[in-house]
């Protein structure tokens, strides 16, 4: 409780308390009244009046629209401004940089995506992030020191700080900090995951494994890597290496893409999409690649299972387009290995997993900041000082 003699220091951070309280409640809701408010934060009905005053004029709440059909003068309700704030969040792969800028409520509100190949070095690819972080800010209209919180994806091993400590995919990249490269570019935190880590996050938040508690999550396409969500939670593991079956040459994964890329007698050498198309059309010799590379991803796929029983295995990367050759015989061949095999499904996202995850990476930051722990972009955009986005 405050009292009259409490310095101007323990007023202003419990000003600052009581607004976050307000607005993790509005959070989610299409708009509440002050009664509602009251009751749900235990502030007294005059204190959430003056809350709801200040953090609407700071930008953080807006009035919402009257309740249709209500009889008389209906009460005030009050809702969350999603677009008070923006996030950014990229995703570095072999084949493109895709940068999205969402509102705080995740949806998307513009992307930029630039071609790049897979044998680039490091100086190249990073100025590829450059140019599609900047397009994506300037389609969006968004200075970059409106950025609240920035998301990153790449492959490999990335450590605390945002640096890729291993890399074998992509030339040069073990050791490019990552993180430190995207803040010259945003304002705000900027936070760093492997790819297949945070499509399973993407999944988690809005995909096909929204329902589910224990996931595993296959990223598939010109490599194979893995995201798990254990009790809805993202699993980093003691040396965010968690999941990385696939350095282990008796998984499979290692040579699994390999059946992909050849085509007995196909000259010049097929696409993948050549091949699964070919699969689908009833070429033998299509669908014999494809098997096996089931078969190698199933190995590793199965090990998982064995070891998390999850509810729920899915699909993504971009093969995951191809789902209708793949998903079923994966199911069979984890009947094969598995003591109970979990449903397996596909994710609808497609190759923007990645991108979303990062997204929800960087939302996720956001909910920290509403719930007490550390800052946003700049003390404009910290609660207690200055205003919000308008």
């Amino acid at each position: 409780m405050v009292t009259e003699d409490q310095g101007a220091g323990d007023l202003s951070r419990l000003r600052r308390l009581n607004a976050l309280a307000v607005i993790r409640t509005l959070r989610g809701e299409s708009g509440l009244t002050l009664t509602e408010i009251s009751r749900r934060t235990g502030l007294s009905r005059a204190s959430t009046e003056d809350v709801v005053r200040e953090v609407t004029e700071r930008g953080w709440v807006a009035e919402a629209e009257p309740t249709a059909g209500t009889v008389g003068r209906p009460a005030r309700r009050f809702r969350f401004r999603e677009d008070a704030g923006r996030v950014l969040g990229v995703d570095i792969g072999g084949h493109k940089i895709l940068a999205l800028v969402a509102d705080l409520d995740g949806t998307i509100l513009h992307g930029d995506r630039v071609s790049v190949d897979p044998a680039m070095g490091r100086v190249e690819r990073l100025a590829a992030v450059d140019r599609a972080i900047r397009s994506a800010l300037a389609g969006a209209s968004l200075p970059a020191a409106e950025v609240w919180a920035s998301g990153v994806a790449t492959t490999g091993l990335v450590d605390d700080t945002g640096r890729v400590t291993l890399s074998e995919a992509l030339p040069e990249w073990t050791g490019v900090e990552v993180a430190a490269h995207v803040r010259r570019l945003v304002a705000g935190p900027v936070f760093v995951e492997n790819d297949s880590r945070l499509a399973a996050l993407a999944e988690s938040w809005r995909g096909v494994a929204r329902h589910a508690r224990d996931v595993v999550f296959l990223l598939a396409g010109l490599r194979t890597g893995t995201g798990l969500i254990i009790d809805r939670k993202l699993h980093r593991g003691f040396g965010n290496a968690a999941g990385e079956i696939g350095a282990l040459p008796a998984a499979g994964w290692i040579r699994a893409q390999e059946h992909l890329r050849s085509w007995p007698g196909s000259l010049p050498p097929p696409t993948v999409e050549d091949i699964f198309l070919a699969a689908r059309g009833g070429d033998r010799k299509a669908a014999a690649a494809v098997r096996r590379y089931v078969r190698d991803i199933a190995t590793g796929a199965s090990a998982l299972v064995l070891a998390l029983d999850p509810e729920l295995v899915v699909v993504g990367g971009g093969f995951s387009r191809s789902a209708d050759l793949i998903v079923d015989p994966l199911r069979r061949e984890l009947d094969r290995w598995c003591i109970r095999t979990p449903e397996v499904r596909a994710s609808a996202f497609g190759d923007e997993g990645v991108a979303l995850g990062a997204v929800r990476l960087a939302l996720d930051h956001v909910d920290q900041v509403l719930h007490g722990r550390g800052e946003l972009a700049s003390p404009g955009h910290f609660l207690g000082g200055g205003t919000a986005r308008d």
